[in-house]
């Protein structure tokens, strides 16, 4: 992957994080289940973390 385009799929990954962190913040409210959402926000600090090693790698 080029610089680009891991900028940029870190940068979608981070938008969906913070769609998914404030619907387990809106669920949580209403005591629904959110461990979809609570896994869903463990893969993409997962992601972001492989992608930032190999951002480290390139720069």
């Amino acid at each position: 992957m080029t610089k680009k385009e891991i900028e940029a799929e870190m940068a979608e990954l981070k938008a969906d994080y913070s769609r998914i962190q404030g619907d387990v913040e809106k669920a949580t409210s209403f005591s629904v289940d959110t461990s979809a959402g609570e896994k869903r926000l463990i893969e993409i600090e997962d992601r972001l973390k492989e992608l930032n090693r190999q951002l480290d790698a390139i720069t």
